[in-house]
């Protein structure tokens, strides 16, 4: 049996980062992986493992961009649709690889997860071989520090799940730069700002509830409504959740992973492991 995991998100989430980290640990678990790069416009230098397929030995975006004068995200969109044209190659590429953990390191292009058809046709096709998918959408945690970017985060990954309809995990990537943070200060201090993470990690939709007292004090009392609609949205279809993910630290790519093995049944006995940070030690008080 093939495994492939779709590592998507939006530029600078830590994509090829994680993909990087994901395959350190893959293989010091015995375990046979490979990186599948499916950006146009990687550079060589963001591997550190070198990809067993890479889209650029098809189409590369400064080809395009140099011959068809294209700009940037026109050159992507160009890219992909040649790819799908092109299925037949990708398929022979993969016809090498039995028994393979395939990690599939995906560009930052928003629209491609939520309304572009390239990556359905790409999941329709992986499963057509046979091949078990999930995806992972991260986002980075600075987008904590505003409530509605992070939000627009929120939206964005639920309209990339509604999209794709595969297993899916959502990762809050980069959480070494939040936990220090969270404690630092008293013990008072400290504790509210885990619950603060807490309610990010799983999204509570009355973060971004607006009163209308607070139309007083600077927000826009237009977005009153939409903020309200939103926040109900959320709750009505509550499909979105984090996995914390510190690159720092073992254990928090152990947790990933183990999830990702389960949510696309590898090792179908396994249960996945808990994220400590949620249970016990530095966040035993966020509940």
């Amino acid at each position: 049996m093939r495994y492939a995991v779709l590592v998507t998100g939006p530029a600078g989430a830590g994509k090829s980062t994680f993909s990087t980290a994901f395959m350190t640990h893959i293989r010091a678990s015995k375990r046979t992986a490979n990186l599948v790069n499916l950006d146009p416009a990687a550079s060589p230098e963001s591997f550190e493992y070198e990809p067993v397929i890479d889209i650029k030995d098809l189409v590369s975006l400064e080809d395009v961009m140099t011959d068809l004068e294209y700009g940037p995200n026109g050159g992507l969109v160009y890219c992909f649709e040649y790819l799908m044209e092109n299925m037949d190659w990708l398929e022979e590429e993969l016809g090498g690889f039995e028994d393979d953990y395939l990690i599939i390191d995906c560009p930052g292009q928003i629209e491609l997860y939520t309304h572009h058809p390239f990556l359905p046709t790409l999941v329709h096709n992986l499963q057509r071989l046979g091949i078990r998918v999930c995806a992972t959408y991260l986002i980075e945690s600075q987008f904590m520090e505003d409530k509605y970017k992070f939000f627009s985060g929120v939206l964005s990954a639920m309209s990339a799940m509604v999209n794709l309809e595969i297993p899916w995990i959502n990762i809050m990537s980069k959480m070494d730069l939040v936990l220090p943070q969270a404690e630092s200060g008293d013990a008072r201090n400290g504790a509210r700002k885990r619950r603060d993470i807490a309610r990010y990690l799983d999204p509570d939709p009355l973060l971004m509830a607006t009163r209308r007292g607070e139309e007083a004090n600077g927000s826009n009392p237009r977005f009153h409504a939409l903020n309200q609609a939103i926040v109900q949205l959320i709750e009505d279809h509550p499909l979105v959740s984090f996995l914390p993910l510190n690159l720092q630290d073992t254990d928090s790519i152990e947790n990933v992973v183990s999830h990702i093995d389960y949510t696309m049944q590898y090792g179908e006995d396994e249960e996945p492991k808990e994220p400590h940070d949620l249970d016990e030690g530095d966040f035993q008080d966020m509940e």
